[in-house]
């Protein structure tokens, strides 16, 4: 597990050494001895403070039965707030923000990756440089072109590249380190702390391009759930975290020596030889980081519809062994869309490092937030230690963050729109489903209501079974209200379904089902389904497990009742004409829920029901 944990978590960390250390010193910093340990010593404790500390020893403690990331930690904190109103206000609009820059740095990272990767063309062959763009462009287009066939088969090769990848750059950075062994010195935080002084404001520069090393550190934690706590810490500390401080510090003996390697200390880490075989290397562990991205980019959405925080999609299973293989076209081909217009706007690696940091930095303190609540609320640690967990970390990420804002004119304003925009969306969606709850409230007619309508207007009785889907856990759908009103006709056996997803990753089967009986004069059901956010609904298996409870039920014998909504808005409605127009656009571009909850096609009947908000 460790070593599958090698081939997908620590792809984007990994790839890190390709351009931090070239961008850190940039123009910004005079390469000598003191500025050189300066550097190392401070990436050196970032990644200690940051990835082996917070993340590694502290946050992937906060799991949700076994699953990370930002949605699991955010459905964790609202689970221990459910008796405050505002912190669970404040704990959804932090984590839905900080879902929205992931998507942010789920562009970056492809772009300045593989760019990053093929610029090794201008020391490799400095005549083919103009070829740069063209291969970048190309290599991420093959990429996004083949995430429908799935991750499965190539993910067999991700392990060995990677654990090849490590070991390349452990063993480069060995080679330079014994030619220059005063290097090692950096360990000593000393010189971080003298070379900030020495720097004063100007420190802040650097301390923006030193953040180029921990991208990728909530990896270890979104990651989590695919192969566990301890496989991830075996790998981080044992292999992975060695490797990168081996070549940091290598390149910072390599700059010692010749400080004309600045321009691309990574690539002249190698013999002249070795540089073609590792421009190939680096170029498919490019890759490797930019899947996990955008595999990391597919089950956050899928998460974020699950839990109604986001409108339907198509989702497809790339895999018939691992749930977690999912593949949705619309973000693929809008992924792709993204880099590219990224990758032409800004043509270089050093150009798209300002807009790299703030992504990072913005989700790093959201997860510290989130994780304080959990501490404190639900682990219920002392006062005085969450909060010095609390002012330790958030420290630290200010620094950063405060860092990476100076970097907002020339790039860093990238992922904060795409941020803000993806925010919007999200808080109109919920909005808008709020007020559509609102009105399914005040309309409903409840079961014991409904049977003495029955009673008074008698329906003619056909046989067979009707399912009518609702969205609210109480009363009578409006769909059927609207086939009883205009057909007056009831099916022998007739059940009302909700779809209801938890804020916890998986549901096993024996609390999968809750029905409730109205049969006094007809056989009326109340069935809900209840799904983990991780799971996808199938109502076809699900109803089938229906039989054990005593519910006859004939698939050839049973219609599906979908109600097709049109809406409208009234003018006092509390939403901006804005919001009503974005909502309107997202809710009549949803994916159908026929496709979505996998209800037989042949069996359903559509119904128009017209509301007005």
């Amino acid at each position: 597990m460790s070593l599958g944990a090698i081939g997908v978590v620590f792809g984007d960390i990994g790839t890190s050494p390709l351009y931090a250390v070239k961008e850190v010193f940039g123009d910004h910093l005079q390469i000598d001895r003191i500025h050189v340990l300066g550097v190392l010593s401070l990436i050196l404790w970032s990644l200690s403070l940051v990835v082996a500390i917070k993340y590694a020893t502290f946050i992937m403690r906060a799991n949700n039965k076994g699953e990370g990331g930002i949605m699991a930690l955010m459905s964790l904190a609202l689970n221990s707030s459910k008796d405050s109103l505002k912190l669970k206000g404040f704990i959804l609009t932090i984590g839905l923000f900080g879902a929205a820059l992931f998507y942010g740095d789920g562009i970056i990272t492809p772009a300045i990756s593989v760019l990053s990767a093929v610029e090794g063309l201008q020391i490799v062959a400095p005549k083919s440089s103009h070829y740069v763009l063209p291969i970048t462009i190309a290599v991420l287009g093959g990429l996004f072109v083949l995430q429908s066939k799935g991750t499965g088969k190539v993910g067999i090769l991700f392990m060995p590249i990677m654990c090849i990848w490590f070991t390349v750059l452990a063993v480069l950075g060995v080679i330079n380190i014994l030619k220059v062994p005063d290097v090692l010195m950096a360990v000593n935080p000393y010189y971080a702390v003298h070379l900030l002084i020495e720097l004063g404001w100007k420190g802040l520069l650097i301390m923006g391009s030193v953040v180029l090393a921990i991208t990728g550190a909530e990896a270890l934690y979104a990651d989590m759930g695919h192969f566990g706590l301890k496989p991830i810490r075996y790998a981080w500390f044992g292999f992975v975290f060695p490797a990168l401080l081996l070549n940091y510090f290598g390149q910072g003996a390599l700059l010692l020596e010749h400080p004309e390697a600045v321009k691309n200390p990574f690539y002249l880490l190698a013999p002249h030889w070795a540089m073609y075989p590792l421009l190939v290397l680096a170029t498919f562990a490019s890759v490797i980081a930019s899947q996990a991205v955008i595999s990391g980019a597919f089950s956050v959405t899928r998460q974020a519809i699950q839990l109604g925080y986001c409108p339907r999609m198509k989702i497809l299973h790339t895999s018939g062994r691992e749930i977690g293989q999912v593949y949705l076209p619309t973000v693929n081909w809008l992924l792709m869309v993204c880099v590219f217009v990224v990758v032409l706007s800004f043509q270089s690696s050093s150009a798209l490092a300002s807009a790299y940091g703030i992504a990072v930095t913005g989700t790093m303190i959201i997860d510290t937030v989130l994780a304080f609540i959990v501490i404190q609320r639900l682990w219920q640690w002392k006062k005085s230690t969450s909060i010095l967990f609390l002012a330790t970390f958030l420290t630290v990420d200010f620094l950063f963050l405060f860092a990476n804002s100076l970097k907002i004119p020339t790039g860093g304003w990238l992922p904060l729109v795409i941020g803000t925009v993806l925010f919007l969306i999200m808080t109109t969606w919920i909005k808008g489903r709020a007020l559509l709850a609102k009105y399914a409230d005040e309309n409903r007619v409840l079961f014991e209501d409904l049977e003495e309508k029955v009673l008074h207007h008698p329906a003619v009785v056909t046989q067979g079974t009707a399912v009518y889907l609702a969205k609210t856990l109480h009363g009578v759908p409006q769909v059927f209200l609207h086939n009883f009103e205009h057909n007056h006709v009831l099916h022998e056996q007739i059940i009302v379904l909700t779809i209801v997803t938890k804020d916890e990753p998986y549901i096993d089967y024996e609390h999968r089902i809750k029905i409730r009986n109205f049969g006094k004069n007809h056989n009326f059901y109340r069935i809900k389904f209840y799904y983990g956010f991780q799971q996808d609904p199938d109502v076809r298996q699900d109803l089938a497990l229906c039989a054990k409870a005593g519910i006859d039920l004939d698939f050839n014998n049973t219609s599906f009742f979908i109600g097709s909504e049109q809406l409208t808005f009234k003018k006092r409605t509390p939403l901006p004409e804005w919001r009503k127009s974005l909502f309107l656009f997202l809710f009549n571009n949803a994916a159908s829920a026929i496709d979505f909850f996998r209800i037989p096609v042949e069996r359903v009947i559509e119904l128009g029901i017209r509301i007005d908000l």
